[in-house]
């Protein structure tokens, strides 16, 4: 699968809650998603923790940039990630804990999220479909960031494994 997303910091949650009001998304609801990180050779994985819902396993690969990005993904069950990975062959790298409230409009999603340690911020995510192609998802993508964009702070080019990592080093050094 693949999907075109775009992370900025967020100024101002209570306001982009209300722009996601004005904009007729649906709100689907507020997640506590743990999310563990391992280190592979090639992509990133994830490991996706969230009371009442399924463990996902999210394996992906997309480049850091501040500007929208081609992410490709596939999501696989617990199961599914044992088979393919195995139970011992996989090193932890560290743990994300973030509280992500879920909004929805058309094939886009957007992620108002609370990142413990990191604090505010905002993602848009627009899935590529037979229907939706790569460049109508960049459209849209672009659209919501000037929709959003007295609310969000500076464009996020690394991923929350990555700023944590950093916070980490930091610490220990």
């Amino acid at each position: 699968m693949q999907n075109i997303e775009f992370k900025a910091e967020l100024r101002d949650p209570a306001a982009a809650r209300r722009q996601c009001k004005v904009l007729g998304a649906h709100h689907i609801g507020n997640l506590r998603q743990t999310d563990t990180y391992y280190k592979l050779t090639d992509g990133r994985l994830k490991k996706r923790e969230a009371p009442g819902e399924p463990i996902e396993w999210i394996y992906y690969h997309r480049n850091d940039s501040v500007r929208p990005r081609m992410s490709n993904y596939s999501i696989l069950t617990d199961e599914q990630a044992r088979r393919r990975w195995g139970t011992k062959t996989l090193r932890q790298w560290l743990t994300v804990l973030k509280t992500r409230e879920l909004w929805i409009i058309d094939n886009m999603r957007i992620h108002i999220d609370d990142v413990d340690q990191l604090g505010n911020f905002i993602e848009f995510e627009a899935i590529v479909s037979k229907n939706r192609d790569v460049k109508e998802c960049h459209l849209a993508v672009n659209h919501l960031r000037e929709l959003f964009g007295p609310v969000m702070g500076e464009s996020v080019a690394p991923s929350y494994c990555d700023l944590m990592a950093q916070i980490v080093s930091a610490d220990s050094g």
